[in-house]
């Protein structure tokens, strides 16, 4: 067989071998290639993130520089709005000096022609022959063409409601303390530390206080609701009233939790939880002159009331230890002051108010909120009279201090006390006069001194009407009033705020401001509760409060021009006292049955020796102050 020529059968497998070997060499040089692309790649992130930690820091500093830019917008943004504000109230302060001024050239204007020309009659009077009438009608007309055209016929009301609208424009508006944008800005920065202060700025703010409306109405009783209450948690809120009845209440929700029978024969005047008690614990006090204990059981909701002193006279405060669930004070109609321990059989006499050796009749007690040993009290006279527990006894009645109203001393005019309340901290001493002003006390000055704040425009002397401080640092001053509505004073530029209609009766009697929220809860004589809450979108236009101010006086002008009552409700109650002891004791001796209750009736022990007929059963209207 013939040897294959190479040329013929080799050539092929070299062709195949070249060309694998091509493709080897092609593949080499593509992973070369990779691998310089890979390497490229390498050097090319390492140095890019090379740049990228270099970048770091520049771009750490302009996201400062964005954030301080934008911080500095929102200032600037703040500061314009600030501005704005400002000049808006400036305006308004403009237009209104401008308004005053028209107001005080019109009266001047008017006086004067009161003044020269009231009627014919005295237009005669005053001249006597034809010249001089000629003249003062010259005056007249020239007076007439410079005031408006428009002019309501009583012209001297007119005046005089301008008078009182004057008098409160003129007060200083109170400041802002708490702005809306700037304070939630730091808020949500963290720049406020502490939260409490912020939410105390916020409910003692002007702007909340005068979109105060009304959020609910608390219907249940069937009388007179003269007494409200809120728990220290402010949930809770404890209503009594002429029916005779004591309601706890969800007031948020508008429901009511319990209610029950408060023992009294007649008006309940107060119904208070003590404190640190788990809201188990309610005391009360009435117009039968008892004060009562109710424990709530837990199980069930059953009470269990029980009498724990009896005043002979009405009985209208109570006043708690702040941080006592077991001591409070209570002071009647019969001068007497009591120290109840509800862990004591029998109450302690802790100090008889006298007057000129005659026992005073008292209305509202209180204890300094800062020292408990220091308490004041007011009544049927003009001083209020502020004592130290450790410094009185049944024998010695000696008064720390007594403040009263320059004006009212040596006055014929009966002012007498019928609410008195410390401020938050104690060195402040509210009190409101039975036909008078609201007048506000500086604790730590001297003896007597006089008032440092009055505060006008209500009307207090149809009941035993309450005053209370508003605002977690008693920024503010609020009052009842007889033509039935809420008044809001700032407490220290005395300016009127807010005015609204409190009660459709006629008079609004308790003011209850909620421990730690912007909620007001009022009542009076009628039978229900409202609450009120900075709801309003705009501030409340206060529209008939000049009216209101000048009927308000002048209603107390027309009564101090009355005469004095010939007997006062202390006299009257000891009077039927006296009557009742000597028909049961002419009863005794043609030998009847007839239950003797002792002359000290405030130890009772239990409530089977209560008096029966002495005070009627059903409701009736709050005993008045005069």
């Amino acid at each position: 067989m013939a040897t294959p020529n190479c040329g013929d059968k080799i050539e092929p497998e070299s062709c195949d071998h070249q060309q694998s070997s091509n493709h080897h060499n092609e593949s080499c040089d593509a992973s070369n290639e990779v691998n310089k692309t890979k390497e490229n790649g390498s050097q090319q992130s390492s140095s890019e993130n090379d740049s990228e930690r270099k970048d770091e820091p520049s771009q750490a500093e302009g996201d400062a520089e964005k954030d301080k830019e934008l911080s500095n917008e929102i200032d600037e943004a703040i500061d314009n709005l600030e501005s704005k504000l400002m000049a808006d109230l400036e305006e308004d302060d403009r237009k209104e000096e401008i308004s005053a001024n028209n107001n005080k050239t019109k009266r001047n204007q008017r006086s004067y022609r009161n003044r020269h020309v009231n009627n014919d009659e005295e237009r005669e009077g005053i001249a006597s022959d034809s010249d001089s009438v000629d003249e003062l009608d010259n005056l007249v007309e020239q007076s007439e063409t410079s005031t408006d055209d428009e002019i309501e016929p009583r012209e001297d009301e007119n005046d005089e409601m301008s008078d009182f609208e004057d008098e409160q424009k003129n007060k200083p508006e109170p400041p802002l303390i708490w702005r809306a944008l700037p304070d939630l800005f730091k808020r949500e920065r963290g720049l406020i530390r502490n939260p409490i202060h912020f939410c105390h700025k916020t409910i003692g703010n002007v702007s909340m206080v005068k979109r105060f409306k009304k959020y609910a109405e608390l219907k249940s009783h069937e009388g007179c609701v003269n007494t409200l209450h809120f728990n220290p948690s402010g949930n809770l809120l404890a209503s009594g009233s002429d029916d005779l009845k004591i309601i706890l209440w969800d007031w948020a929700r508008q429901q009511k939790i319990l209610q029950y029978n408060s023992g009294h024969r007649a008006n309940v005047f107060q119904a208070k939880f003590m404190p640190f008690s788990r809201n188990s614990t309610i005391v009360s006090c009435a117009r039968d002159g008892q004060v009562r204990v109710a424990e709530i059981s837990s199980v069930g909701n059953n009470v269990i009331p029980r009498k724990l002193a009896w005043h002979k006279g009405s009985a209208h405060k109570l006043a708690l230890e702040p941080a006592s669930p077991v001591i409070f004070l209570s002071c009647g109609e019969d001068g007497q002051v009591f120290s109840i321990d509800l862990r004591q059989e029998k109450p302690n006499k802790l100090v008889l108010v006298k007057e000129k050796e005659r026992k005073l009749a008292l209305y509202t007690i209180f204890i300094k909120p800062t020292d408990v040993n220091e308490f004041a009290v007011g009544g049927r006279d003009h001083f209020v009279r502020i004592y130290d527990r450790r410094k009185v006894s049944e024998n010695n009645c000696e008064v720390v201090k007594k403040f009263c109203p320059q004006h009212l001393v040596g006055e014929e005019v009966k002012a007498n006390i019928t609410c008195l309340v410390y401020s938050h901290n104690g060195t402040e001493l509210l009190a409101s006069y039975n036909d008078d002003d609201i007048y506000l006390f500086d604790t730590s000055h001297s003896d007597e001194a006089p008032h440092i704040h009055r505060y006008v425009g209500h009307r207090n002397n149809a009941t035993v009407k309450g005053v209370n401080f508003y605002g977690p640092n008693s920024e503010y001053v609020v009052s009842g009033s007889d033509c039935g509505n809420i008044f809001l004073w700032h407490k220290e530029t005395e300016r009127i705020v807010q005015f609204m209609e409190g009660d459709r009766g006629g008079v609004v009697n308790c003011l209850e401001p909620h421990p730690t929220n912007a909620v007001l809860a009022t009542s009076g004589l009628d039978h229900d509760i409202k609450i009120w809450m900075p709801l309003a979108e705009q501030p409340t236009k206060l529209e008939r409060l000049k009216r209101t101010m000048y009927s308000n006086h002048r209603e107390r002008d027309e009564e101090r021009r009355r005469e004095p009552d010939g007997i006062d409700s202390t006299m009257l109650m000891l009077l039927m006292q006296h009557l009742q002891r000597r028909a049961r004791r002419q009863a005794r001796e043609a030998g009847g049955e007839i239950n003797d209750d002792s002359d000290d009736s405030s130890t009772s022990e239990s409530d089977d020796s209560d008096t029966s007929g002495e005070f009627p059963s059903g409701g009736g209207v709050q005993c008045p102050a005069s």
